[in-house]
C-alpha cells in the first residue's frame, strides 16, 4: 500500500531495472554508422516563452534514412523537448522523460519546477553513458516556460548528463555549427513569437545549405521543419499549414538573397 517514489526511473529501477536505458549491455565495436540519427535541432527565447524547432531529416551513413522523421516533443504542459543524435534511442528517451514529469504530477500533486525537470533528463541522459561511448549518443535539447521568472529558458546537455543553461538562443546537430551562425545575426531581444519561429527556420535553412546531414523544406512532398512554442499558455506545435507560410516566406526571399538576412552593422 505505499504510495512509492515520486521518480518513475526509481519506481522502474525498484520493479525492472533491466528495462532502464543504463541497465543495457552497450554493443561491442562502433555501432555509429548502422542506425539512424537525427540531426540539427534549435531553440530561442523571446519575450515571454521559447520556440524549438528542428529539421525532418535522418541519416545512416552517407544515406537518407528518413524524411520527415520528428525531433521535436511535448514534454508536459510547460516545456519541451528536441533530440539530436542516436533517433531510436532518442526516441525511447524522450518517451520515459515524459512518463516521468506525468508520474511526478500525479504523485505530487503539482508541476517539478523547470529546473527539477532539467535536472531528471540529464540523470536520463547520464545512464545512456554506455551506449554513448559505442556511439550511439543522444544529445537533447530542452526549454520551456519558468512561471517563476516569467520567461522561456534552454538547457542543453553533453553525452555524459553535464547540463548547461543557455542564452537568448542555441542549437545542437551536426549542422549546428552553421545555426548558430545565423541565429547570432538574426536573434533580438524584443522578438515575437512568430518572428522567433522565422528566425528558427532561416538558421535550419542555413544549417541545411552546408551540412549534408541538415534537411532544408522539401516542398514538393510538403514535408517542413517542426515547429512549437512554449508560453505561459502552454505548449503549441505550429500547424503544418501555419510553418508551411512561414517556410515559403524563407523559401522566397532566398532568390533574392541566397545567403539569407543581412544584419546591420550598428
Amino acid at each position: 500500500m505505499s504510495p512509492g517514489p515520486s521518480s518513475f526511473m526509481d519506481f522502474l529501477g525498484a520493479y525492472s531495472p533491466d528495462l532502464l536505458p543504463g541497465r543495457r549491455t552497450p554493443p561491442s565495436g562502433e555501432a555509429r554508422e548502422e542506425f539512424p540519427h537525427g540531426t540539427t535541432i534549435v531553440a530561442v527565447v523571446f519575450p515571454g516563452g521559447v520556440v524549438l524547432a528542428g529539421d525532418r531529416r535522418a541519416t545512416a551513413g552517407n544515406m537518407i534514412a528518413q524524411r520527415d522523421i520528428e525531433k521535436v516533443f511535448r514534454a508536459d504542459e510547460l516545456s519541451g523537448i528536441a533530440i539530436a543524435g542516436t533517433a531510436g534511442i532518442g526516441l525511447e528517451i524522450v518517451r520515459l522523460f515524459q512518463v516521468e514529469l506525468e508520474h511526478y504530477e500525479k504523485m505530487e500533486g503539482r508541476m517539478l519546477s523547470l529546473e527539477g525537470k532539467a535536472n531528471r533528463l540529464a540523470t536520463l541522459i547520464r545512464g545512456n553513458l554506455g551506449m554513448a561511448l559505442q556511439g550511439l549518443v543522444v544529445v537533447p535539447l530542452f526549454a520551456g516556460y519558468d512561471e517563476d521568472g516569467d520567461a522561456g529558458r534552454i538547457f542543453s546537455y553533453d553525452a555524459a548528463g553535464g547540463r548547461y543553461e543557455e542564452r537568448d538562443f542555441h542549437s545542437i546537430g551536426s549542422g549546428s555549427v552553421f545555426a548558430r551562425g545565423s541565429l547570432k545575426k538574426l536573434w533580438r531581444p524584443d522578438l515575437s513569437e512568430e518572428d522567433s519561429a522565422l528566425a528558427c527556420l532561416q538558421a535550419l535553412f542555413d544549417a541545411a545549405d552546408d551540412d549534408s546531414a541538415t534537411g532544408g523544406p522539401d516542398l514538393i512532398r510538403r514535408i517542413y521543419p517542426i515547429v512549437a512554442s512554449v508560453t505561459a499558455d502552454g505548449f503549441r506545435r505550429l500547424a503544418d499549414d501555419e510553418v508551411g507560410a512561414l517556410t515559403q516566406v524563407v523559401v522566397e526571399s532566398r532568390y533574392q538573397a541566397p545567403g539569407g538576412p543581412i544584419a546591420p552593422l550598428r
